[in-house]
């Protein structure tokens, strides 16, 4: 671990993670707490989301504007996400603004007052957001792929959730999720850049130090299915998103599928790119990614293209896929490998990167593992390994695929399965 790298964990499990990065006169900082959407009873689905919006409209202290201005006063910046496991509040300031951009964040986190009146305005906005979700083909299709790549779970339920749920939730519906799922064994506060520990790991102590551990549900384990999704529309694109069952970011191959993507998908010198785009004119955009997940991940493929030429590429694709089994050479390898590192340590210049990156491996591991062991890892995944992760993917798996847009031409998702094992 480096030296300028921290952790300190209090007795009831908040653990604080910061990271000094000399010659910065900036910093991030943050809250990450071990819940998303996948989190969610099939009732709740949405609620995540709906209390990350919510924690920026007042606190016991401070009103909705009140809690933009203390940021935007001093230049800085504030915002949130949500994912299907993680929930994260962060800001951006001025070193000498760290204090104040952590009462700002502690404060939206634990005194939130959800007043009714804004919990039906911010309701109209998530509202607007679904719609506006549906309205854009290449992200909806991919919450079509997740949901029937994961039937009737959690991890494959949206984000936003469906409107009904949405226009359901009360304010005591959001206290009891945060009841639920905002122990403090399970937040990290994380920081990078001009930051000092021992402050932190104070201010720590005074806001959260107080809370007691809570009782936890097991999240439901991922099982994996194929299914298909469609839904033909005069669209001027046909949006072709397919998964196929991979490893998750806990498991051993989870270098070997990264680096796998991208040789296969992952850039303009990747075969996708090179077989579809460029030499057979099939589409405008396609690539590949592995994503990962506690438990599960998926290798996924997306392409725009048109609707005649959307059967042949999606043929192209299973094709290509059982062609990388024989055939991924040792240069392909060595691109990919290098444009990870090289992505890797380019990214880990931001303060915003390395505060995200160390709440998350924390999160993970209890530890941040060094550049350097992350390193080794990459450069032990040789060609062989990469071939056999490819082959692995065509032996015994059927793929998930969601269509949108001109696509009655496309092969159905039985024929495609029968394609990739043939």
């Amino acid at each position: 671990m480096s030296e300028n790298l921290q952790i300190t964990e209090l007795p009831n499990g908040f653990r604080i993670v910061t990271e000094t990065m000399p010659g910065l006169a900036s910093a991030s900082i943050g809250v990450w707490v071990d819940a998303g959407g996948r989190n969610e009873r099939l009732e709740q689905n949405g609620i995540a989301h709906f209390l990350e919006h919510m924690a920026f409209k007042g606190t016991a202290k401070r009103t909705a504007l009140e809690v933009a201005e203390a940021i935007e006063d001093v230049g800085g910046y504030l915002n949130a996400y949500t994912s299907r496991e993680t929930t994260a509040y962060y800001a951006r300031v001025l070193g000498a603004d760290v204090p104040l951009a952590f009462d700002v964040i502690s404060d939206i986190v634990l005194n939130s007052v959800f007043d009714p009146k804004e919990v039906e305005l911010e309701r109209g906005v998530i509202l607007s957001e679904i719609g506006q979700s549906l309205d854009t083909p290449d992200d909806v299709v991919f919450d079509w792929l997740q949901d029937v790549s994961f039937p009737n779970q959690p991890i494959g339920r949206t984000i936003l959730g469906p409107a009904e749920r949405v226009r359901s939730f009360t304010r005591e519906d959001l206290q009891n999720f945060i009841a639920e799922h905002y122990g403090p064994d399970q937040m990290v506060l994380s920081a990078a850049g001009e930051v000092d520990h021992d402050v932190l790991v104070k201010l720590a102590e005074d806001a959260f130090g107080h809370l007691e551990k809570r009782p936890t549900d097991p999240l439901q384990l991922a099982v994996f299915a194929s299914g298909e999704h469609r839904v033909s529309k005069d669209l001027e694109q046909a949006h072709f998103a397919m998964a196929i069952d991979s490893v998750g970011y806990k498991h051993d191959d989870i270098y070997t599928a990264q680096i796998f993507s991208s040789a296969f998908g992952g850039g303009m010198s990747s075969r996708l790119f090179q077989e579809a785009r460029e030499k057979r004119g099939l589409c405008y955009s396609i690539y590949s990614s592995a994503g990962g997940f506690s438990d599960t991940g998926l290798i996924t493929i997306y392409a725009g293209t048109s609707g005649d030429d959307v059967a042949d590429l999606a043929n192209l694709t299973i094709d290509e896929l059982k062609r990388s089994a024989d055939t991924m050479t040792e240069v392909e390898v060595m691109r990919a490998r290098t444009q990870m590192k090289a992505s890797m340590l380019m990214g880990l210049e931001s303060p915003s990167s390395r505060c995200e990156r160390n709440a998350r491996m924390v999160t993970i591991w209890g530890k941040v593992p060094s550049l350097t062991e992350v390193v080794t890892k990459l450069d032990r995944v040789d060609v062989k390994g990469v071939r056999d992760f490819a082959a692995a993917l065509c032996v015994g798996k059927s793929p998930a695929m969601a269509l949108y847009g001109p696509i009655d031409q496309t092969p159905s998702i039985d024929q495609l399965a029968k394609r990739l094992a043939a």
